[in-house]
């Protein structure tokens, strides 16, 4: 057996740490785009003039205050 069959790869990790700053960010960033997903959510079915997305709403929209009409 030649020594480059025999030989063994050794793999490291490295532990990176991020700055607290980038993190906030993130957590930032990931807050922005659930808001906007809800309003645009609240938006096309609050506001839609499809019937079967408002029947399909409807009852969750009254019971949580929500005007449609």
């Amino acid at each position: 057996m030649s020594q480059s069959q025999t030989a063994q790869t050794q793999v490291t990790q490295a532990q990176v740490t991020l700055p607290i700053a980038t993190r906030q960010v993130g957590r930032l960033a990931q807050s922005l785009m659930a808001m906007t997903l809800g309003l645009f959510i609240v938006g096309v079915v609050g506001f839609s003039h499809i019937d079967v997305i408002h029947n399909a709403a409807h009852d969750v929209r009254h019971s949580n205050a929500f005007p449609c009409h």
